[in-house]
């Protein structure tokens, strides 16, 4: 049997008997109800604060579309910003940014590079067309120009964006 010194309630019982002790009780009600309000404005905050991190990224990747050049001008015409209300929920905003593939069919081409087997010619219609009956005697490597992915670089930019703007929606700035 252990002595009723050893156990912790003893040796609880032993301290409190030797030491004085203070509680004090005060009421949280005020605390309470200013982080209730805190959280509903840090709510309604969410969403402008991933906009505003998204808009970083979209410019980069716009400025990326403009150092590779124009062609026809639909990669520049394609990129887009657009808040995912299926990512998104409570406290928890989501953009996706990338190109409409409707528009530029070629996007996934400039963004990865691709083998080209076919000799290409300008239409009459402005338009680019690869000629199926004209392969290339050697098919060629043509290289990625990436335009999405290096904006990822600019995610500190993004994330201080946001950090602004949620600072400001809640009234810290």
């Amino acid at each position: 049997m252990t002595k009723p010194s050893r156990t912790s309630a003893g040796r609880a019982r032993s301290y409190a008997a030797r030491k004085p002790s203070l509680t004090i009780m005060m009421p949280t009600d005020a605390i309470d109800r200013m982080i209730d309000a805190l959280a509903t404005d840090v709510e309604e905050a969410v969403r402008p604060a991933a906009q505003a991190a998204a808009q970083v990224l979209y410019e980069a990747v716009h400025r990326n579309v403009a150092a590779i050049g124009k062609v026809s001008g639909n990669l520049a015409r394609s990129i887009y910003q657009a808040y995912s209300k299926d990512n998104s929920g409570e406290g928890r905003a989501t953009y996706h940014i990338s190109w409409n593939a409707a528009k530029a069919p070629h996007g996934h081409l400039v963004e990865y590079g691709h083998l080209q087997k076919f000799a290409t010619y300008l239409g009459k219609d402005g338009k680019w067309h690869t000629d199926k009956n004209h392969p290339l005697p050697v098919p060629r490597q043509v290289a990625a120009r990436p335009f999405v992915r290096p904006a990822q670089a600019h995610f500190p930019q993004a994330e201080a964006a946001a950090i602004d703007e949620l600072l400001r929606r809640i009234g810290v700035l």
